[in-house]
């Protein structure tokens, strides 16, 4: 089980660096999906995306796992207010190309993710709780790939 975890941890540490390059090279994309009651937004799409890259980076090594996990949680919840005013606003919908359904079914998804990246915080878990992230893990990686 432990190597498999480690398959999800390398995985999404991959996925958020990733993300987070894209928040430098392309950041009119997250543009919209801020919510325009803020300030600041095309500071704060940068500073979202240097948060994902160094997360990224700190998932990668056990001595930052358990830091870079609990950084994982508090950014995702940070940014969950984005997915819900791309839920309720056109506007970024249609900068997207999504339907209100689409951005709808976006977001539960944020909620496995918190709980792999709790999962990536401890040290040891259950079996049970280790088998049900792996289980969560699949769908999830397959829906943020196909974005």
């Amino acid at each position: 089980m432990n190597y498999i975890k480690l398959i999800t941890v390398y995985s999404l540490a991959i996925l958020y660096i990733s993300v987070g390059i894209t928040h430098f090279t392309n950041p009119d994309f997250f543009i919209p999906l801020v919510p325009p009651s803020l300030i600041f937004l095309k500071e704060l799409v940068l500073i979202s995306g240097f948060i994902e890259v160094v997360m990224g980076v700190m998932l990668f090594f056990k001595s930052s796992r358990k830091l870079g996990a609990i950084v994982t949680i508090i950014l995702l919840l940070a940014v969950f207010p984005a997915n819900i005013y791309l839920y309720l606003s056109e506007n970024p919908q249609n900068i997207l190309g999504i339907s209100k359904n689409q951005a709808l079914f976006r977001l539960p998804f944020q909620v496995p993710l918190i709980i792999i990246a709790y999962w990536h915080s401890m040290e040891k878990s259950s079996k049970r709780f280790s088998l049900f992230c792996c289980t969560i893990f699949i769908p999830t990686i397959i829906y943020f790939i196909s974005l």
